[in-house]
């Protein structure tokens, strides 16, 4: 009887401990189960964010090589577009040596013209051809021309003219300028009436020089220039009659033609009217009888 009470207290009191047991298990499963999930969790948010940083490093990669990019296929097309500009430069460059080399063989052409035509009078030491820098000068003597003192054109001094206007009607873009150059020694007494000074001498011979040389020869009147120079340009001393005989004479320039570019209008400051000057023709300079 007493094993029987035993035995029910003992099976009693197992019965009392298993909830126990059952919730100490459960709860250990269910710390166990939280704490791997904590891990899991944690774990992959931290995949989570390891993969967000390396997706943002890799946009800023991208970012790079899209402005590395751009930035040499800007550079390549400032290459190119360098290349074009030398291209061009280089083209033109080689048109405006092409065109001086055609400028300089035309005068060249025209100085050997010129020494052909004019051979008897510069072998006589008339006339002085010299070609240097692109321009052209020919120096004539005064007795080619003229009578001693005077600016009317000589018989011989138009033959002369008319051979050197041949060459001249051909020049191509070139400004033709005539200089009258005189001595030291004033005009005579004579001539005074009508040529004061050397200066109105010097002129009125290069004007009739330019205008046989428009009218006779048909040198395009355009690219002809008349200048006077008076006795202040010599070439030669005027102590010896050789060096004044050198200084009379009349000088033919060839220049490279340039186009005047027109000056801005100024401005007028004072309403005072304007005065007109008035321009007598040189003397010596008028039509002459034919």
């Amino acid at each position: 009887m007493a094993d029987t009470e035993y035995g029910m207290t003992e099976r009693r009191a197992r019965g009392s401990a298993t909830p126990w047991v059952l919730l100490v298990i459960v709860v250990g499963l269910a710390g166990a189960l939280g704490y791997f999930g904590y891990e899991a969790y944690s774990a992959q948010r931290s995949a989570r964010e390891a993969a967000q940083r390396l997706s943002e490093e890799l946009d800023v990669k991208v970012a790079e090589l899209d402005a590395t990019r751009a930035g040499q296929a800007e550079r390549l097309r400032q290459l190119e577009e360098q290349g074009q500009n030398l291209a061009s430069e280089r083209a033109a460059l080689a048109a405006q040596v092409q065109e001086k080399d055609a400028q300089l063989a035309a005068l060249q052409a025209t100085y050997s013209s010129l020494e052909e035509k004019m051979k008897s009078e510069i072998k006589d030491g008339e006339i002085r051809l010299t070609h240097a820098n692109g321009r052209l000068q020919v120096d004539l003597v005064d007795k080619v021309l003229f009578a001693s003192g005077e600016a009317e054109l000589s018989k011989r001094g138009e033959e002369v003219l008319t051979r050197l206007g041949a060459v001249l009607v051909d020049v191509k873009d070139r400004k033709i300028q005539v200089s009258g150059h005189t001595d030291d020694s004033p005009p005579s007494d004579k001539l005074k009436a009508v040529y004061p000074t050397n200066w109105e001498l010097s002129v009125a011979r290069a004007v009739n020089v330019v205008r046989f040389l428009g009218e006779r020869a048909k040198v395009p009147q355009r690219r002809l220039v008349a200048t006077g120079h008076g006795e202040f340009q010599p070439v030669a001393a005027n102590a010896t009659a050789q060096g004044r005989a050198r200084n009379r004479r009349i000088e033919i320039l060839l220049t490279p033609e340039v186009e005047a570019t027109p000056a801005p209008a100024l401005a007028r400051t004072s309403s005072a009217p304007v005065k007109k000057a008035v321009v007598k023709p040189a003397s010596g300079t008028a039509p002459r009888k034919r």
